[in-house]
């Protein structure tokens, strides 16, 4: 009995060491996020500025600050995407201040970009943010928008800067492309959003709201689709086909009019013609005349 004693006591620290072990190595292991569901909210938030200057505000460790995108009132949250969902979202910034009226200023002149970021993955819970991106800090030196955890959307917002008020394109449009389901399910690739003229802009003085509308559009994969060629556009295989078939049904629609309507009118017609003439008879039911008395003819009239 005495003699088991130091062997169980060996594996007790021979387990220990392996637990141990373990558990460093499993805390060097970086945290690996699952990719987007469809329909999955996507938080926007934007890089934080100076209302002064415009430059870009930074956190104590130097790093780039950012901040949640100004709250809708439509859902009294921050703007949100969601993922694989094209729709029309309204956004409304319900009261302009005198610091975010500024910054709108910056925005619209092209002093500074309004440059917002969303995760490229679905951000772990807030107790292991820490951790997760410590695992997937980028080797690049410096400061920028290269991240493994964010993808970048720089929103160019268009408008006018007048003495008193702004001119803001409020319509844009969001282009968002998710990387192949091959190669990384669930994850976003690149991002980008622009004012577009649809509507006259909105005229905004301190204290009024904005309403902003974005018009989503994704993509599944980095690559852009075929669009529109220039005015006139160009013979493409759509069209060809298009024409083609146009064609064969104008074809097919003549003929089952002639052979279903106009032709057995026009048996008709010429069975009717043909029967009254035997009838009548004759060359067309005239007759001959004849020279007769005293330069008087007589001969056969129209028979009726």
């Amino acid at each position: 009995m005495a003699g088991r004693l130091p062997f169980f006591s060996h594996l007790l620290l021979v387990c220990i060491a392996t637990f141990v072990g373990a558990t460093a190595a499993a805390a060097q292991e970086p945290i690996v996020q699952p990719g987007y569901k469809i329909g999955q909210p996507i938080p926007v938030s934007c890089l934080n500025r100076s209302t002064e200057t415009g430059e870009h505000v930074t956190d104590a460790s130097g790093q780039l600050s950012y901040i949640p995108f100004p709250t809708c009132n439509e859902t009294g949250r921050p703007l949100e995407l969601l993922f694989g969902v094209e729709k029309e979202i309204n956004c409304t910034l319900d009261f302009i201040d005198d610091p975010f009226f500024h910054l709108l200023e910056y925005y619209v002149h092209n002093d500074a970009p309004l440059t917002c970021r969303i995760p490229t993955k679905p951000l772990p819970p807030s107790a292991l943010k820490a951790e997760f991106e410590k695992g997937t800090q980028d080797d690049t030196d410096g400061q920028g928008s290269l991240s493994e955890i964010y993808t970048p959307m720089v929103v160019a917002l268009a408008g006018t800067l007048q003495l008193s008020h702004l001119h803001i394109a409020s319509s844009l449009n969001v282009l968002v492309h998710a990387a192949p389901k091959s190669v990384a399910p669930g994850t976003i690739a690149a991002a980008t959003a622009y004012s577009i003229s649809r509507e006259p802009p909105t005229r905004i003085v301190i204290g009024d709201s904005l309403p902003l509308r974005f018009s989503v559009r994704w993509y599944p994969n980095t690559s852009l689709p075929s669009g529109w060629t220039g005015v006139g556009g160009h013979l493409t295989f759509s069209t060809l086909v298009y024409c083609l078939i146009s064609a064969g049904a104008s074809a097919a629609i003549c003929l089952a009019y002639f052979r279903g309507i106009e032709l057995p009118r026009r048996l008709k017609s010429h069975g009717k013609d043909r029967l009254g003439g035997v009838e009548r008879g004759g060359l067309g039911g005239y007759g001959i005349a004849n020279g007769g008395y005293g330069g008087y003819g007589y001969g056969v009239g129209k028979r009726d």
